[in-house]
């Protein structure tokens, strides 16, 4: 766990993919929140981490967390703010438009609870997508995506990506398993909010690791031209 922000409210770690946010009966240690439980072992007498949101255990990336009662409900309010922001990387199959707005509520599948899937009925769920990159390699024609939620349900951006054809590479529930890539390519990038105390904005970005560098590079390994210029490909090319 690296924590790249605290202060005496909160802090904002950059969990590894492979790594659960909660303890449950199939994953009853070795848990994000059992790290930050003995990290808070150093703490003042009645703080005790509590995770403002959560991440999927292959995704990647910032998770905030607040480090007593009334820091918590200051967070959750700042992160449902319009004025928040929830900026993922994606890595998908196809060629989106340069810019969309999903707007597709989203409810438990019922054959499958591990699945979410667009319904009428379900909860109200929006998604902004940008292409930042569009290439071609050994997985066909992809395209890196920065994805802003407006929202914040489960599996959001992987089932709205989905929903329109472009599902995340190596996302199996949503799309296809592919040899060689061991987890689905989306990364929380950067979180901005107000500060729940000082009511001043804070941000914080979590770069892309390793494995999601080297996949974002070998992907667009055909492309040839109009790669040159994205700051994100040049991160994955020297991180590859």
């Amino acid at each position: 766990m690296r924590v790249l922000y605290e202060d005496d409210d909160l802090l904002v770690v950059d969990k590894p993919a492979g790594v659960v946010v909660h303890p449950s009966y199939k994953n009853p240690d070795g848990t994000l929140l059992d790290a930050l439980m003995a990290q808070a072992a150093a703490w003042p007498p009645g703080h005790r981490p509590s995770i403002v949101g959560r991440l999927d255990k292959q995704t990647s990336g910032l998770v905030v967390v607040a480090k007593h009662a009334a820091a918590h409900a200051g967070l959750q309010r700042a992160l449902a703010s319009p004025h928040a922001d929830k900026i993922y990387l994606a890595i998908v199959r196809g060629t989106p438009p340069a810019s969309a707005i999903v707007d597709a509520p989203l409810m438990h599948d019922p054959v499958d609870r591990r699945r979410r899937i667009v319904s009428p009925d379900g909860a109200p769920s929006v998604t902004e997508f940008s292409v930042l990159e569009s290439g071609r390699g050994p997985h066909g024609e992809v395209s890196l995506l920065r994805c802003r939620l407006r929202s914040g349900r489960r599996h959001q951006i992987r089932v709205h990506a989905a929903s329109h054809g472009w599902p995340i590479v190596g996302d199996a529930l949503y799309g296809e398993a592919i040899a060689g890539v061991t987890r689905h390519a989306l990364h929380a990038w950067r979180v901005g909010f107000m500060h729940p105390s000082t009511r001043v904005p804070l941000t914080v970005e979590a770069p892309p690791p390793q494995d999601f560098c080297s996949l974002l590079y070998s992907c667009f390994a055909e492309t040839t031209s109009g790669i040159s210029g994205s700051a994100f490909f040049q991160f994955a090319k020297n991180r590859s």
